[in-house]
């Protein structure tokens, strides 16, 4: 160990003197930048020369320089502050540098540990060391009562949680009624063919838009049947639960995503935000046309080809065993379709009306019913209409059941903590996301990221919406979540651009699309998981059947953040490279059929 620490000293010499002598030999010459205009002055030029020691010989100022060094002395600022020495620049700096560390300690840990829970949390520990400067008795106070007990006390918080629990309870109810067996039977009886089967699972995806944990464990049961009657592979409907579970989720106003993404906004303009970065949120918009074209041009490609290839013949597990063989389902012949759909119908529009209502469209004013209707929901709080709209569709829900006689009032009330434990890991990730955020907050650091973007990126921002779809990507994948990833790129996204900023509304959305994308490619993603049980088809098949198609969604969409960046940053309507997204994807699945590849 020693001897590598002395090794340290040859080495940081040798850089010292590369360093230097680039510098010495180069075309620039520091008296010219220190003197501006005045260096077309000679006398001037060679007197500053001198008082710099720079008509001094090579070795003379090599030397002169590493003394300086050892001494602590970098020299005085020519670009950034004139004047100012290097030391003091470097000083003030230092503070937010460290705050800044607080989100890539997150991150890495993320990346390192692809695990989210203890990865946001050490980054909320290291946000109270820095505010506190390393206190123990700070460092507590700071994490729990300005941290966590603070965001759990916000009412705006509070709303969106309730939500999450309404909603996993009448996810419960309705899987108990037996109203998604009901579903699959009445589909078994209608569905002629394999085409029609695999266009039903799409359609019944997009249905139940509220919550991608309802779709995964909802389209699997129910479709399961189906596809297996009209030989679909376990595989292609494991990809086709997942691929309608979040890219459906986070284009719909009316959801558990809709709600966190709301979440990390202030001011309540959460709902109207998400909203407006609906057409521009590529990745889930391809992946949903790209699903209906593999279906009716009746094209495979990659694994997935030799998947559907067995399940013609029969094989509809890709010639592995049936990872969930004498895994056997309660029969459900007392439900019916009317009670899977009258809960989510009645649901959808008590939201409706709780956003709009929240938003003052009850209390009158200027204009038409339509637009008091629109100025409404986009003035709306999504934490107060979900929850109210949540709140009587619970009721209804009880009193809907009790009347049909599905469910006993005991089984009901069970159904409670039931759903409230199905959405703990969801409460977890956005309690301690709202927590991190909290702690960069309080540190000042989406103000140093906004400054930093806006003075070093200036000639690139119109390439920031595909660098934001990339990393929200990696980040989705190596934590396998998404919310987690909202957590921290949404607010320094809005640090960056204001509300009302083109290119901020394409940056948010590609902020949205990368999380999603990194979340459907993601082996350790509970979506991903959950589309697995739900098909019942092996996860690593799953996983590696379904990375092709997600990899083809992700480039297509990365290109298209590249043109709505351009068109933008020239302003033009960004929304023309959605048209042109979508010819891409269409050309290449041509392509494909027309090269034979099945």
């Amino acid at each position: 160990i020693i001897r590598r620490i002395l090794l340290i000293i040859p080495v940081l010499l040798g850089a010292i003197i590369i360093i230097f002598t680039i510098n010495f030999f180069s075309t620039t010459n520091p008296a010219m930048i220190k003197l501006g205009l005045s260096a077309n002055d000679p006398e001037k030029l060679a007197a500053m020369e001198h008082e710099m020691g720079l008509d001094r010989p090579y070795i003379v100022q090599l030397g002169s320089y590493i003394w300086d060094l050892l001494h602590g002395d970098l020299g005085e600022s020519n670009v950034f502050r004139k004047g100012v020495a290097i030391t003091e620049i470097v000083a003030e700096k230092i503070p937010i540098s460290l705050q800044m560390g607080l989100i890539s300690l997150a991150i890495a840990l993320a990346l390192l540990t692809k695990e989210v829970y203890s990865s946001l949390f050490i980054g909320i520990v290291a946000g109270g060391l820095l505010y506190s400067n390393f206190g123990f008795e700070g460092t507590v106070l700071h994490v729990f009562s300005d941290g966590i007990v603070s965001v759990l006390s916000d009412a705006y918080n509070v709303g969106i949680l309730v939500f999450l629990v309404v909603l996993g309870t009448m996810v419960c109810m309705m899987n108990k009624a037996g109203g998604s067996a009901a579903f699959g039977r009445w589909a078994q009886t209608h569905i002629k063919s394999r085409v029609g089967a695999q266009l039903a699972t799409v359609a019944l995806g997009c249905l139940i838009f509220i919550d991608d944990y309802f779709n995964c464990l909802t389209v699997g049961s129910v479709m399961r049947p189906v596809t297996d009657k009209h030989r679909v592979s376990r595989a292609k409907l494991a990809y086709i639960i997942d691929a309608t579970a979040a890219p459906v989720c986070i284009i719909a106003p009316i959801s558990s995503w809709a709600a966190a993404v709301s979440g990390f906004v202030e001011d309540g303009k959460g709902l109207s935000l998400f909203i407006r970065a609906i057409p521009y949120n590529f990745y889930a918009l391809f992946t949903i046309a790209m699903m209906v074209m593999l279906v009716v041009l009746r094209v495979d490609y990659g694994p997935m080809a030799k998947s559907e290839a067995l399940a013609g013949g029969g094989d509809l597990f890709g010639g592995g065993p049936d990872p969930y063989a004498g895994a056997g389902e309660a029969p459900a012949d007392k439900g019916r379709v009317v009670d899977l759909i009258a809960p989510i119908a009645v649901l959808i529009f008590c939201c409706v009306v709780g956003m709009v209502y929240s938003g003052g469209f009850f209390a009158g004013g200027e204009g038409g019913v339509l637009a008091r209707f629109s100025t409404a929901f986009s003035n709306s709080d999504a934490s107060v209409g979900l929850m109210l709209g949540s709140a009587f569709a619970l009721v209804f829900s009880f009193v809907y059941y009790m009347l049909r006689r599905a469910m006993s009032f005991r089984e009901m009330m069970g159904c409670i903590p039931d759903g409230f434990k199905a959405m703990v890991p969801a409460i977890m990730i956005l309690t301690f996301a709202w927590s991190l955020k909290a702690m960069t907050d309080s540190l000042g650091a989406k103000y140093f990221v906004r400054d930093l973007v806006k003075s070093g990126a200036e000639g690139m921002q119109m390439f920031l919406p595909a660098i934001v779809f990339l990393i929200g990507c990696l980040l989705a994948f190596a934590t396998g979540t998404s919310w987690g990833t909202f957590g921290v790129l949404i607010p320094i996204t809005m640090a960056i651009f204001p509300l009302d900023d083109p290119m901020g509304i394409v940056c948010i959305a590609a902020c949205m699309a990368g999380a999603v994308c990194g979340d459907h490619c993601s082996p350790i993603s509970d979506t991903t998981i959950m589309a697995s049980a739900g098909a019942q088809c092996d996860h690593v098949q799953h996983v590696s059947t379904q990375l092709p198609y997600a990899i083809t969604a992700a480039a297509v969409s990365c290109i298209s953040y590249v043109a709505a960046g351009l068109l933008v940053h020239f302003e033009l309507p960004g929304l023309l490279a959605l048209p042109f997204g979508l010819a891409l994807m269409a050309g290449f699945l041509l392509w494909k059929k027309k090269s034979g590849t099945r």
